[in-house]
Formats: structure tokens, sequence, C-alpha cells
């Protein structure tokens, strides 16, 4: 089977410090896919630099924990605090949306509110992921998939990581990776079921949520060496340092997953390797 990747950056809107590195990385390097926050405090100004770039596949980064909503508070208040954030536990979050009495319908009404935000901006919507993989949580991924369908959606980000490759080029933490690997395995099952059922495509593995802030070029050359056939997503968080009297926004972790995707030594590992870069929209079925 071919292997296949797709490079993303997560939180494409969060701020502008990530906003210039998710741009400097894909002119200048091979990030090809970014996950926009369509209520993130710099989303317009991702949006902007889209619409210059034109070869960045975008999709949406739905956040439902750990974030701001786009509905008022008075209209999902089963899904923030009192100061209408989105709760940043994501145990207790997950909780609350299984549980809570209201909550699936509130839900329904901030997802499909995002979708709508995110078509409001007339790019084409390459894929769809979750904040800190919320997608897991059986009611969000029913949910995304059936208000995804009135919005085209096509493709969902598949968060397994296999342990064994993941660990092969890591060399760290495997008890930890193997209890993770647990841990969300019935949950990937579900969702695995759901995408199949709603005929969804979505990637087969993933790289990254190990090792998330820690993406240096060392350990993105090594998953690279390991990547198992089938299609594989790698995802990063880069962000560079700015300029403070600007009014804009100093990030210094994700400056090690920017160099690495700037890096020429990951251009030519790609360029000699068998690994074919690829998009989710152009994926086939699971």
């Amino acid at each position: 089977m071919t292997k296949k990747l797709i490079l993303t950056a997560d939180d494409f809107g969060f701020s502008l410090a990530v906003n210039e590195a998710i741009e400097a990385a894909h002119r200048g390097g091979v990030l090809n896919t970014a996950s926009l926050m369509v209520r993130g405090r710099a989303a317009g100004d991702a949006v902007e630099r889209v619409r210059r770039l034109h070869s960045l596949r975008v999709g949406l980064h739905l956040t439902l924990v750990d974030g701001s909503p786009i509905l008022p508070p008075d209209v999902i208040p089963c899904l923030v605090g009192p100061k209408g954030e989105f709760s940043p536990h994501l145990f207790k979050a997950g909780i609350n949306f299984y549980f809570r009495v209201g909550v699936r319908q509130q839900l329904e009404l901030e997802i499909r509110a995002q979708f709508q935000a995110f078509r409001d901006t007339g790019l084409a919507l390459d894929h769809v992921n979750c904040h800190k993989h919320m997608h897991l949580h059986p009611t969000i991924g029913r949910l995304l998939l059936k208000v995804g369908r009135e919005f085209g959606l096509k493709a969902v980000r598949y968060p397994y990581e296999p342990v064994f490759p993941s660990w092969r080029a890591s060399r760290k933490n495997l008890c930890q990776r193997v209890l993770s690997g647990l841990f969300l395995l019935p949950w990937l099952f579900l969702l695995n079921k759901q995408l199949r059922r709603a005929r969804v495509h979505s990637n087969h593995f993933i790289f990254g949520m190990n090792d998330s802030g820690n993406m240096n070029l060392d350990l993105v050359l090594r998953f690279i060496r390991h990547l198992p056939s089938g299609t594989t997503e790698i995802y990063f968080h880069p962000a560079v340092r700015v300029s403070p009297e600007l009014g804009q926004t100093s990030a210094d972790c994700g400056g090690e997953e920017f160099a690495a995707l700037t890096d020429p030594a990951l251009a030519r590992a790609l360029r000699d390797s068998d690994v074919h870069l690829t998009f989710f929209s152009d994926l086939e079925n699971l």
C-alpha cells in the first residue's frame, strides 16, 4: 500500500504568532494543510492569509472545550461557565456532554454555528477535526457528522497514533503511549464506526498526539522513516516570535515545530522517500 502523508498545523487563527508561522511554513516549507479556529482572536487575519496563499488547504478546527463559542452564553448555558467560555477540563466537559439535560441540542446549535462561520469565510472545507480531539466523544462525533453533512463535509481526522511505530521514532514514554492507546481504543472504535456509516473519508494514522509541543526536526524525520503504509497525518502547533510592541503575541512553545517545518532537511527527506504528500479532500474511504 502507498504511503501517503498530510502535514497539518492546528490552531490557525489562535494568534498572529501562529498565523505567521503557518503562512511561512507553507510558503517556505512543507506544510500543506491547516485547521482554522473560527472563533480565534486572529481568525480574520488567518482567512486573509489563506486568500493570498491559494494552495494551502484549510479545514475547521471545531472548538467545544478550552476556548470561546460563536453563540452568546444565554443560547448555550449548558456549555459555558460564568465567563462565557468553554470548560478547559476535558473529562468534566465529556461527562456534561453525555449526561446533562439539554446539552445535546445546545451542542448541535454551536457546532452548526461554527460550520456556518467557516462557510461564511468563502473557503473550501478540506476537513474537520476538534480541538483536543473531542470528536472522539461519541455525542460530538455523531453531531459533527450530522451537521457536517449539511455543509459538504467529506473528511474528518481519525486520531489513532499507532503505539509501537510512535515509540520506535521517539524512544520515549512507552508505558504512557501504551496506556493512552488502550484508553482511547473504545472511543476510536466508535468513531471509526461513525465515519464508515456516514461514508466520510479519513486518515488511517496520526503522529503528534503523544509528542504535541515537541515535534522537533529529528523526531519528525524519524516519524517519516517509520511511516506505516496507508495515509498518515502528522500535525503541528507552530508559532513564531513576533514583536509585542506591534500588539502581536509572542509564542515560544511552537518555535521548534515551526523550525522543523521550514528546515530544508525535512523537504529533502520527503523528496528522497517513497512518501506521497496528499490532502484530506483527496482521500478515499477507510
